[in-house]
């Protein structure tokens, strides 16, 4: 890339510029052991001392070019973050706490603009980078072209780290369940992972670097009443996160799942949080932002040895 390229011409003057310091200061001090005449040093040494100081201005003149009058974009040297249902809830946290780590997030969202470009107007705010992304991710079309547009739009960037955080909720006892009530969970919640996650993975293992991180459920772990549908497709994505880790872990990819309890979202509203705090050994709903900073932590450089893993955030329910 090109962002690759000025790195290594950087790097490529920074040794010329060392080379002809040193060089320089042997003529100076050690003129005589060279042959040098006093007289030819009074000329050549100050030229010497001028080559090098033409780099430096060279590459201060680079620098200027590139991020004061916008030749290259600073996000050419950022990591490229896409959120699945990224504009509210625990996905508005983890775009707002990636953005803040220094990534360009991409903010993928399906129907409400408004709260979309909220978020992102949020983060812009803040002195983060990004983008929206509108896309059913239920909707194998809409995932492929919404990502080619992106690649067409970026052709020097690629997805660094995916967060598969894109979920609904019909609950109803199975008795009663209908066939949209279940399809539409598992389209969303669970196969939404697999095209997504597809489309994003080759470039990951061909730059031999990449963070997937699946947003599961305590649901997919102990099962819930009412939640046979939302269940399964929680506890299906724990099953391809520790299959896909062990897939690509020679290539520096790595796979993890954050499995949030009860949260205090949009998606929770409807829930009786009073009752449900008496389960709950620290006796409170969680915070999105809490969900976030461990998001944020697998997606680092730090997590680089932990993958196929399901980390709960849930106040201690087991």
């Amino acid at each position: 890339s090109n962002s690759t390229k000025r790195e290594l011409l950087f790097t490529f003057q920074s040794i010329i510029v060392l080379g002809l310091l040193v060089f320089t200061a042997i003529a100076f001090f050690f003129y005589n052991d060279l042959g040098i005449e006093k007289g030819i040093k009074v000329i050549f040494a100050p030229f010497l001392s001028v080559v090098p100081l033409l780099f430096v201005l060279s590459i201060l003149r680079d620098l200027r070019k590139g991020f004061i009058e916008g030749n290259y974009s600073k996000d050419e040297i950022m990591k490229f973050a896409l959120i699945t249902g990224g504009s509210r809830g625990i996905g508005k946290a983890v775009s707002q706490k990636l953005a803040a780590d220094g990534m360009y997030v991409v903010i993928n969202y399906h129907s409400n603009t408004e709260e979309a470009e909220k978020t992102l107007k949020e983060i812009k705010l803040s002195g983060g980078k990004g983008e929206l992304l509108q896309f059913d991710v239920s909707v194998p079309a809409e995932i492929e072209k919404a990502l080619e547009k992106f690649s067409e739009n970026h052709p020097e960037n690629h997805i660094e780290v995916l967060v598969n955080n894109a979920g609904i909720r019909k609950d109803n006892l199975q008795v009663f369940m209908s066939d949209n009530e279940w399809n539409d969970v598992i389209n969303t919640n669970l196969n939404s992972f697999f095209y997504t996650t597809r489309r994003l993975l080759k470039d990951m293992l061909v730059n031999k670097f990449g963070r997937i991180i699946n947003m599961v459920s305590l649901s997919g772990l102990k099962g819930m009443p009412g939640q046979t549908n939302y269940s399964a497709s929680k506890a299906g994505v724990i099953g391809a996160t520790k299959a896909l880790a062990q897939e690509i872990a020679s290539k520096k990819v790595t796979v993890n799942a954050v499995a949030p309890g009860f949260i205090k979202t949009d998606m929770t509203s409807d829930l009786d949080e009073k009752e449900l705090k008496k389960i709950i050994p620290m006796r409170r709903f969680g915070k999105p932002e809490e969900v976030a900073e461990l998001v944020s932590f697998l997606a680092s450089e730090k997590a680089s040895y932990i993958t196929g893993e399901v980390i709960s955030v849930n106040g201690g329910i087991y």
